[in-house]
């Protein structure tokens, strides 16, 4: 099976979300923990090729147009705010990418131009793992305007749309450690007003 647009990858992650769920409700662990489950679910029972996935792949934006990004060069160390060209460039790294098959199974940090253009679908991935607190919702909101960044930085440099979506992991056994009712349709409104897909697991 190859992955040939954002509603198959799409379809990938729902089709795998029942797996998800189940597998991450089994286990306490960290949030890299529960990236690599999802990760798994979506070869699986998404049937994802392995061609086409990949997991902490590094993307690098040169000269972005993009307010999230151009603040986040702001923040960076002078030293690190241009390449070796002299070029302007904020690094991100999308927890889990679905590329297109023209990627070539290609994930390397030096392959960045081909896997900016090739990615087909982008998820963040947030989870429950700190001990006496809650997920906020400022964090997810700042995951979810990253997402917004990258679609519109790879709508403005290749012309093409991509698929974003947002997973929540909120399986902590006690209750002050869970997102209250309240902080949860907050998130969930704002990913909807930036067209952000959005997986709650708790």
């Amino acid at each position: 099976m190859t992955i040939e647009n954002i509603e198959q990858a799409r379809n990938s992650i729902n089709n795998s979300f029942e797996q998800i769920q189940s597998e991450c409700k089994s286990v306490l662990g960290s949030e890299l923990h529960y990236q690599a489950i999802i990760y798994h679910c979506l070869r699986l029972y998404g049937k994802v090729p392995n061609s086409q996935i990949g997991m902490n792949v590094k993307i690098t934006f040169i000269n972005p147009k993009s307010e999230f990004f151009r603040e986040g060069i702001k923040n960076l160390n002078k030293a690190y705010q241009k390449n070796k060209s002299g070029q302007e460039g904020k690094e991100i790294i999308p927890d889990i990418t679905i590329f297109s098959k023209n990627v070539k199974a290609d994930f390397r940090r030096r392959n960045t131009k081909n896997t900016l253009k090739e990615t087909l679908y982008s998820l963040e991935v947030k989870a429950s793992e700190r001990k006496n607190g809650r997920l906020r919702p400022k964090e997810i909101k700042t995951d979810i305007l990253k997402l917004k960044a990258q679609y519109s930085e790879t709508k403005i440099k290749h012309n093409k749309e991509i698929g974003i979506g947002m997973l929540v992991i909120d399986t902590a056994p006690k209750n002050n450690e869970r997102m209250t009712k309240i902080s949860l349709d907050e998130v969930i409104e704002f990913a909807k007003d930036n067209n952000v897909d959005f997986w709650y697991c708790s």
